[in-house]
């Protein structure tokens, strides 16, 4: 076994910058080149002749991948060690920048989206189980700050994603949004080599059944629940009722399959007897749908029915990225997991209510004011729900359950602008916009009643 001392001596700081530089860099991946991709439509569309659809099925196709290759990247790295599959989870990253860097034609674009989704899938679920590896080994409970510092780094790069995307397509072309994975994958994979010890040794019996341990057949079945769900929820508009029907049997036929596996890829016995896992799940997703829908809501509403312009938009909304960040910093920081979550509610419940006096006619202050609102839902609830999660996932399956605590914030995220257009409608108008405000106001009722009715959810991570 790999002495873990050698990677990093600092016995009394078994979590160094050494050892976290590389996962907090891989785990920011994803956000980041979700929301760069934005800037670079426009021009993507003038050069290869696509239209807005087009294009667009670039963003959708990255949170496709991601969604189905979570878990299933989750589930690699219990069969062949969290490192392993984070170092080709970065391989994939880089090919994919090379691929669309280069691409001669449209569809290498398509190519090197759905590898960007796969690759950058691999790095928090073996984050996450390096992280709980490194605990474990130590003696140490839950590393709130550690946790703390990858949901700072997601929001981080999330938000700096749209403004880098904008600097580099400006100065350098479209083409710079892809080329720029290939140093960040670089660097990724040198920290790690250096920074992470390395695995154990792959066990015979997951080389010697290879296609058993896979679980091909859950991985097929997972991706056609996962891709028939968003496919359905990105068009209630005009509801693809056959893609719900496929989403159901899928999952049935999923559930089916699981449970008689050897090798599943998702323990449904573990989730289905595992109630905290499940509505921490839930939460998630809960949140997500809020924060994603309250904030690209509300900043078409701005631009379209407040007339403001992109950039003054774009201020407005600096004040609820600087405070997710710090709320989650004060949250990490104590641990707090109970009151927070919460707290979230509340502030949604809160953010709803304001949204409903917002008119086109209201000051700045005010929309700013709701803006921090927005903040304050986000960072109680991103440590609170991962630590969380941390804690009620067994230590051998945290990779797949991490896996699919992402896959449930993208299922909320791409629900967001299905709910954003059926209440908005044509236009984002006021009275589209005091919709979506008691929506978001149920959502925040049911956080509250999740969290004060869970008691088995801990106060503080210990």
């Amino acid at each position: 076994m790999t002495d873990e001392s050698a990677v990093d001596p600092a016995r009394n700081k078994p979590f160094g910058w050494r050892f976290t530089a590389p996962l907090l860099l891989g785990s920011a991946l994803n956000p980041i080149n979700s929301s760069m991709i934005a800037t670079a439509l426009v021009g993507i569309g003038v050069d290869f002749h696509a239209g807005p659809g087009a294009t667009a099925t670039l963003v959708s196709v990255l949170y496709l991948f991601s969604a189905v290759a979570q878990p299933t990247m989750g589930k690699l790295s219990t069969l062949f060690g969290p490192r392993r599959i984070f170092l080709i989870g970065v391989g994939i990253l880089l090919v994919a920048g090379i691929v669309g860097a280069a691409a001669p034609s449209f569809p290498f674009l398509f190519i090197s989206r759905a590898l960007i989704g796969i690759g950058t899938s691999a790095c928090y679920p073996t984050a996450m189980a390096l992280v709980r590896k490194r605990a474990d080994s130590f003696g140490i409970g839950v590393p709130s700050r550690v946790l703390g510092n990858f949901s700072i780094a997601a929001q981080v790069t999330a938000v700096i994603g749209l403004p880098l995307g904008g600097i580099l397509a400006g100065a350098f072309g479209w083409r710079a949004l892809f080329a720029v994975n290939i140093p960040l994958a670089v660097i990724s994979i040198v920290l790690t080599l250096v920074g992470v010890a390395k695995d154990e040794p792959i066990a015979r019996e997951n080389r010697d059944g290879l296609v058993v341990a896979l679980d091909i057949p859950g991985i097929v079945l997972f991706g056609g629940a996962v891709t028939a769900l968003l496919g359905f929820l990105a068009s209630l508009q005009s509801p693809s009722w056959w893609l719900f029907v496929l989403f159901v049997v899928a999952t049935i036929a999923l559930v089916f399959w699981e449970r008689r596996t050897r090798r599943p890829l998702i323990d449904v016995r573990m989730i289905a007897a595992n109630g905290p896992l499940q509505r921490t799940y839930l939460r998630q997703f809960l949140v997500g749908l809020g924060v994603y829908a309250a904030l690209y809501g509300v900043s078409q509403w701005m631009e379209d029915s407040a007339k403001l312009e992109p950039s003054v938009v774009g201020l407005i909304l600096i004040p609820f990225s600087a405070l997710s960040i710090v709320i989650a910093r004060v949250v990490s920081g104590r641990s707090w997991i109970r009151w927070p979550l919460v707290l979230s509610g509340i502030s949604l419940l809160l953010l709803a209510s304001v949204m409903l006096i917002v008119t086109r006619a209201s000051s700045i202050y005010l929309l700013i004011g709701m803006t921090l609102l927005f903040g304050f839902t986000n960072g109680l609830s991103s440590f609170a729900n991962q630590a969380a999660l941390y804690l009620q996932a067994p230590a051998k399956d945290i990779a797949v359950a991490a896996g699919l605590y992402r896959t449930s914030a993208y299922i909320g995220a791409i629900f967001s602008s299905s709910l954003i257009g059926i209440t908005f409608g044509e236009a984002a108008t006021d009275s589209g916009l005091h919709s979506l405000a008691w929506i978001l106001g149920g959502l925040g009722v049911i956080v509250v009643l999740l969290t004060v009715l869970d008691r088995k959810l801990p106060v503080v991570g210990k």
